[in-house]
């Protein structure tokens, strides 16, 4: 590289990479000839210009001047491109921009404090208006600054940038006079802070305040580095603000009004740091607001609003609640007082006698209810929908065996024929929602003791709304509860459909050539497959009696070293009855029917009494009292009850001896009563149906049922002592009962386990430790 001092025309270029001496033509690198080599050139660099002995003072004049102006809000005399040359000129000394940095400083310096000294002398007592000029002040430093930087700012650049440990920047030196005269000032740093806390004060309560001027002053406190000091004195002043108001309003107003303030305030606060304070703050005030207005009152809050919020599915006012309580982490209390509620509700609901009716309906509702909540105001919250499972599933089964036979009625109701008529997807739903409650029963064998009685008299008298229905719920039940459970259900659909296999073989036969006046239908059922109750005796037709034997005759011949007992209780009959205003269809029990045929052989107007009826039927007592009834109740009225005049005046609410002369009608059938058939019986219908006392339990079967349960009980409850004791051979008898009630799917109860215990120890299955008879031993 040749330096080169010779003088070049071209001033402006201080590199020249040019050689004329050597131009050659250019060629082409392909063919071979190599490019030119090219000179680099530098040549030397402009000398400093040398500036007068008196420019210092007389730049400096200037200068001062200038700054003097500005601060003054006036024009210089000089324009701000020449001024910058001045400070460009200085800077090219070390010294004299030392000098110059020093003498701008105390300038600035000067200018601050008399500022604020007259600040302070004609300072309005008044916080709003003191905010006003230390704001005015304030803005008018900032717009001096940026103009004395931009004259300066080649001083910046230069000398400030080579002394930066030592030195501040001309905006930042004029920060740190105005922050430092802030604070000496006769306290103008507090009286500044103490000025902004009040009128946010009185914007929190409801006064109208200047935030274009607050947001100036806050953004003041932060360039000057003070913030802090004003955010501890704000945070402070927050604290002692909500601690009073929380206080108050949690005592004076009702806690949806309550939750609604809150969720105000946390807004409010919220803007408050969006439009003037710095976001360093949030975490802070947030926390102030959620101790003081949330944390404290939690107890409070749950203890006077929760239970009256979900009694009246104020969703809006539980989901402010939750997201709250959430936002402080108190999830676990709105926890407990839900499970709480729900349990609470729950056991009032099963104790209530009056309403055992509606109460499946009713619980359905109130789960319908709550899963609303848990949905719309709690988010869906896995704590809490758990716990909503948890309670319902305690409470449901503080009243064992009731619920699980409630549950069955009321799919019963549901699947029969004479229920509201529902679409598919109105029975679907309804099937499903009553699974759940059904999941939570524990006593699942007392639901299938009492549904498969119920299917039953749906399927044997043809009252099943919809077969696909039927088979739908037992498909669901299969997949709760798995084969074991729905087998023997299973089997009585098979039953029916093989017994209408056989009924159409037997009607194809000759046997049957004889029996033209009735058609009769009958199922072949499995005894081990349905609930069937003992045989109630009756004399039937002879009818009946002559197309049963064939049956039987037919049936046997085709399946030889079988039985077949008839269940007359479950049979029901359609007659034709003729009555004055024409013919009817009667749908009546097997009962019923041999009642009714009765009065064939008696003259229009004759009477039968109880006695006769009884004696030629054959029927228990009670049963013909209670078919009876049902054939004179104010529904059919096929007959007309005369009660005898000892009987008529022990009756209470009867006053008349037949219903022909207006008598009220009776609840009660007595043994001297006589009966009639009622020719002037009128119905807008052709087909009526007295046979609904079929369909409905006698206290005898109800009994019955739960015989059943408790014997099925006990086997399953000896098998369980059996299999634990065979597993831990020797064992307390406490850990023994503690181990029984986790393992069974009911709950027994400790004195029923106890008997048990010591059947089992009679049978020499266990047998107690001869040195402590509170441990049991399994006998091999």
């Amino acid at each position: 590289m040749n330096f080169n001092n010779n003088n070049n025309n071209n001033n402006n270029n201080n590199v020249n990479n040019i050689n004329n001496n050597n131009k050659k033509p250019l060629t082409n690198s392909l063919a071979g000839t190599p490019p030119a080599k090219k000179i680099l050139v530098i040549k030397n660099l402009k000398q400093i210009p040398k500036t007068p002995d008196n420019y210092e003072d007389s730049s400096w004049s200037k200068l001062s001047s200038a700054i003097s102006s500005i601060n003054k809000k006036e024009a210089t005399t000089l324009t701000q491109e020449e001024l910058y040359k001045m400070v460009e000129n200085l800077c090219f000394d070390k010294t004299l921009a030392s000098n110059l940095y020093n003498k701008i400083s105390v300038q600035i310096e000067q200018h601050i404090t008399q500022t604020l000294r007259h600040l302070v002398l004609t300072m309005s007592s008044d916080p709003i208006i003191f905010l006003k000029s230390i704001n005015s002040i304030w803005k008018d430093h900032t717009n001096q600054m940026i103009m004395i930087r931009s004259i300066f700012l080649y001083l910046d650049r230069t000398y400030v940038i080579q002394n930066s440990n030592t030195v501040r920047s001309i905006w930042d030196l004029g920060l740190f006079y105005f922050g430092n005269n802030l604070s000496q000032q006769s306290n103008l740093e507090r009286k500044t802070i103490d000025s902004l806390l009040y009128s946010i004060r009185c914007e929190r309560e409801g006064d109208e305040i200047d935030r274009d001027l607050i947001h100036s002053l806050v953004k003041m406190l932060s360039s000057l580095q003070v913030y802090t000091k004003f955010e501890s004195e704000f945070i402070k002043e927050t604290n002692r603000f909500y601690d009073m108001e929380g206080n108050n309003k949690i005592n004076e107003i009702e806690i949806p009004m309550y939750l609604k303030y809150v969720c105000e305030r946390l807004n409010q606060e919220g803007e408050r740091l969006m439009r003037y304070l710095e976001q360093s703050t949030k975490k802070q005030l947030m926390a102030v607001l959620d101790r003081q207005l949330i944390e404290r009152h939690v107890d409070v809050i749950l203890d006077k609003g929760f239970n009256t919020m979900v009694s009246g599915d104020r969703l809006e006012d539980l989901s402010k609640l939750y997201q709250l309580l959430n936002g402080v982490g108190e999830i676990k209390k709105i926890k407990e007082s839900w499970q709480s509620y729900i349990k609470q509700t729950g056991i009032q609901m099963l104790n209530d006698k009056e309403k055992e009716a509606t109460l499946i309906q009713d619980l359905l509702d109130y789960k319908d209810r709550l899963d609303r909540i848990l949905n719309q105001s709690f988010s869906k919250n896995e704590m809490l929908t758990y716990a909503l499972k948890e309670s319902f599933e305690y409470f449901i089964n503080t009243k064992q065996n009731k619920p699980a036979e409630l549950v069955a009625r009321f799919i019963d109701s549901k699947l029969k024929v004479g229920g509201k008529r529902m679409s598919e997807e109105e029975l679907e739903t309804i099937l499903n929602k009553s699974l759940i409650l059904f999941r939570y029963i524990q006593g699942k064998d007392v639901f299938e003791a009492f549904y498969k009685q119920d299917l039953s008299k749906r399927l044997l008298l043809d009252k099943s709304t919809s077969i696909d229905a039927e088979k739908s719920m037992i498909s669901k039940l299969k997949t709760e509860c798995g084969t074991t459970f729905t087998a023997k259900l299973e089997e009585m659909f098979k039953d029916i459909e093989l017994s209408n296999d056989i009924m159409n073989s037997f009607r194809d036969s000759p046997m049957t050539q004889n029996f033209k006046s009735i058609e009769m239908n009958i199922y072949v059922l499995t005894s081990g497959n349905w609930p069937i109750q003992p045989p109630i005796e009756a004399t039937l037709p002879k009818e009946f009696l002559e197309y049963q034997e064939v049956f039987n005759k037919f049936y046997l011949s085709k399946h030889n070293g079988k039985t077949l007992k008839w269940q007359n209780s479950l049979s029901y009959c359609v007659l034709k009855a003729n009555f004055n205003q024409g013919k009817k269809e009667l749908s009546v029990s097997l009962f019923q029917t041999i009642i009714l045929y009765l009065f064939n052989d008696v003259a229009d107007g004759g009477e039968l009494s109880f006695k006769d009826i009884q004696a030629t039927t054959g029927l228990a007592i009670p049963e013909l009292k209670r078919n009876l009834l049902s054939l004179c109740s104010s529904k059919s009225d096929i007959l007309i009850q005369k009660k005898s005049s000892s009987s008529s005046s022990s009756s209470s609410g009867s006053s008349g001896s037949n219903a022909n002369s207006g008598a009220p009608k009776t609840k009660v059938i007595d043994e001297t009563d006589t009966f009639l058939f009622n020719a002037k019986f009128s119905s807008k219908l052709f087909k009526i149906k007295v046979n609904s006392i079929q369909i409905q339990e006698t206290v005898e079967e109800n009994q019955k049922t739960n015989e059943n349960i408790i014997s099925d009980r006990q086997y399953q409850v000896d098998a369980a002592i059996v299999r634990i004791m065979k597993t831990r051979k020797t064992l307390a008898h406490n850990l023994l009962i503690s181990e029984l009630v986790s393992l069974l799917k009911f709950q027994p109860k400790p004195v029923d386990l106890k008997k048990r215990i010591e059947i089992l120890i009679d049978k020499e299955y266990l047998c107690r430790d001869p040195e402590n008879a509170m441990i049991y031993n399994y006998m091999a």
